[in-house]
């Protein structure tokens, strides 16, 4: 199977996972790669998460602050500010319509194999 389709569509909800997952808590870059590895289909690498946190912290959406690791480096903590929360809900309104849309267009064509 191409799976080139299924990468695509994973890096265009990316931003509203990684929204959703700093909303719960104030979290660090890795375990925001562990967390969303654990759900199916949205594994992802730091080399992605990275350059999105950097982005997302540019446009206002996230808020950060270092603080030491127990091991290694100082970790980057990040929040989501005001403007990140509007854009999740936004974000989260968008993904529920096409969700909707998809699912009702899929319904109409198993309805119609079945007649």
């Amino acid at each position: 199977m191409d799976t080139t389709w299924l990468s695509q569509m994973r890096k265009g909800i990316l931003e509203l996972c990684v929204l959703a997952v700093v909303t719960r808590e104030e979290t660090y870059g890795y375990a925001i790669v562990e967390t969303l590895g654990k759900i199916p289909g949205m594994e992802v690498t730091e080399s992605t998460i990275y350059p999105l946190l950097a982005r997302l912290c540019s446009e206002g959406l996230l808020k950060h602050r270092m603080e030491k690791s127990p091991s290694g480096p100082a970790r980057r903590y990040y929040s989501l500010s005001t403007l990140g929360n509007q854009r999740l809900n936004d974000l989260s309104s968008a993904w529920g319509t096409i969700v909707d849309s998809v699912s009702s267009l899929l319904l109409q064509r198993e309805t119609s194999i079945a007649s």
